[in-house]
């Protein structure tokens, strides 16, 4: 497909649709927590995921190469990745998905504060600085209270969440700042479920929290989201980052997080309490401005 110069209707229903899979995939994760230990569960879908995205970066006749510089770098990529799901896996057995997603999506707002001090030419905006104030505030209007904690580490949870999208976006600003970013997208993938598969599997054999009470369908919602969540959407992802604009497909991000609180109400009948969804709408509005093109450039303050 040819190159667009911005989002048209089918970029918009698939970035509406993406949004949707990665708010339902908490979800999926914390479904699946009953039957696999969140280590184990996060090792399996990456050692799951790894051929089919290997595969298809073999037939598409990508470059994949681990003598470009970017080895040492992938490597801790990779762990920063085991650490990120480790940390939103165990989250899930502690608060709701409502909650971990607001947290954890989060993400776009701290590579912009990264961006500003590690990446010329990206320096804080005033439109980039009232988000980042909006965000920042919204997840401290959810961590403030909490009417009807899931458990009674609930604030522990939500912490973790929080932390795990300091690794995303660490991983973020790793791929424009490091000979990481001398890897294609799919490498880049790959660094990551090469090395988090036997790390997240190791810490949870090594913890002792493997298997719990596995069923069919838990089994089967794990391999749907190693197939499908981390396999083709993702790659589907790469690809359409390469036919649209990629400032126009990220004010897509606060979608994110408005699914998961709706899937989290509709599947565990998580609370929408006024102050939760006055945090997601601050989120929410923090991550569409740190993502809003400048019509001037950057300034540092």
């Amino acid at each position: 497909m040819a190159r667009k110069e911005r989002i048209d209707a089918f970029g918009g229903a698939f970035l509406v649709g993406f949004s949707a899979l990665l708010g339902l995939n908490q979800v999926l994760v914390k479904l699946v927590n009953a039957g696999f230990a969140p280590a184990f569960q996060a090792g399996l879908r990456s050692a799951l995921a790894f051929l089919p995205v290997l595969i298809f970066a073999l037939l598409m006749r990508k470059r994949l190469s681990l003598s470009d510089g970017s080895f040492r770098p992938g490597v801790i990529c990779g762990l920063l990745f085991s650490v990120e799901f480790v940390l939103l896996f165990m989250a899930l057995d502690f608060t709701t998905v409502s909650r971990a997603s607001i947290f954890f999506y989060t993400m776009p707002v701290w590579v912009t504060l990264g961006a500003h001090f590690l990446i010329p030419g990206e320096g804080m905006t005033k439109a980039k600085a009232l988000g980042l104030v909006f965000a920042v505030s919204g997840v401290a209007l959810a961590l403030s209270g909490n009417a009807t904690p899931a458990t009674e580490w609930a604030l522990v949870g939500d912490l973790m969440c929080l932390l795990a999208a300091l690794c995303w976006a660490a991983i973020a600003l790793m791929a424009r700042t490091t000979a990481f970013s001398k890897s294609i997208p799919e490498m880049q993938l790959l660094y990551q479920l090469a090395v988090s598969a036997p790390a997240m599997i190791a810490f949870a054999v090594l913890t002792g929290d493997t298997i719990r009470e596995p069923t069919e369908a838990h089994l089967a919602i794990l391999l749907f989201q190693s197939f499908v969540v981390v396999g083709m959407g993702f790659l589907t992802w790469f690809w359409v980052l390469s036919v649209y604009p990629a400032s126009d497909m990220a004010s897509f991000g606060f979608l994110a997080p408005v699914f998961g609180v709706i899937f989290g109400w509709l599947v565990f009948d998580d609370a929408l309490t006024l102050q939760l969804v006055a945090a997601l709408a601050l989120v929410g509005l923090g991550i569409v401005l740190v993502n809003r093109k400048s019509k001037r450039g950057p300034t540092r303050s």
